[in-house]
């Protein structure tokens, strides 16, 4: 008797240790979630392509329609590199202002494309970028989502430019497959507040 008091006694503690658990990473994962923000200021410190390789990890591990992992990602961490998208856009979109300064200061760029054949590859890449998005705030790493970018690259007020040939070449997306978004990470240099979201936006079905 004494055998089975100790052995069910066991299985409480050990069932309450994995409720604990639990517990300890959804209000993990709750917080990660509730706390993230878009950063627009950034340190100088360059993101460690280890960590990087971490976030790219967790972006390729997400939910996608018949695990098609219907995207393409390029990453640009050298700032050589980095700068000379910056020049080549400012270059092709000399009417707007804002061209130079479309990718926040963030010093490291990831460009994700979509496969144009398949119609729920920009969802697919939504949730590669959101995984990213989670995975790097959890590490510290602040980010931006960025549309302006792919227009001025996809679009640009001067076509012919060469600087901006350059750059669709360098970046390489296989034919067949759209640039739909770019994400600039690094470590955060601003700490802004959440904004207000509109409840409203949802609603339960009886």
């Amino acid at each position: 008797m004494k055998r089975f008091i100790l052995f069910f006694a066991a299985i409480a503690i050990a069932c309450a240790g994995y409720a604990q658990e639990q517990r300890t990473i959804s209000e993990t994962v709750q917080d990660v979630i509730m706390t993230r923000r878009s950063i627009r200021k950034y340190k100088p410190t360059p993101v460690g392509r280890d960590t990087l390789e971490l976030i790219l990890q967790a972006g390729i591990n997400a939910p996608n329609g018949m695990n098609k992992q219907s995207w393409e990602v390029r990453v640009v961490d050298n700032p050589i590199t980095v700068q000379s998208f910056k020049d080549a856009i400012t270059q092709a979109n000399p009417g707007n202002k804002m061209a130079g300064g479309c990718f926040r200061g963030a010093p490291v760029l990831v460009f994700i494309a979509n496969d144009s054949a398949y119609d729920c590859s920009p969802i697919d890449c939504g949730l590669l970028a959101e995984n990213m998005i989670l995975y790097a705030w959890s590490m510290g790493i602040g980010s931006v989502c960025l549309g302006s970018p792919v227009r001025f690259i996809e679009s640009p007020e001067n076509p012919d430019c060469k600087a901006i040939r350059d750059v669709r070449e360098k970046l390489g997306f296989s034919e067949g497959y759209n640039m739909i978004i770019c994400i600039g990470f690094g470590y955060p240099d601003e700490t802004p507040k959440a904004k207000p979201r509109d409840k409203s936006k949802y609603v339960f079905l009886d």
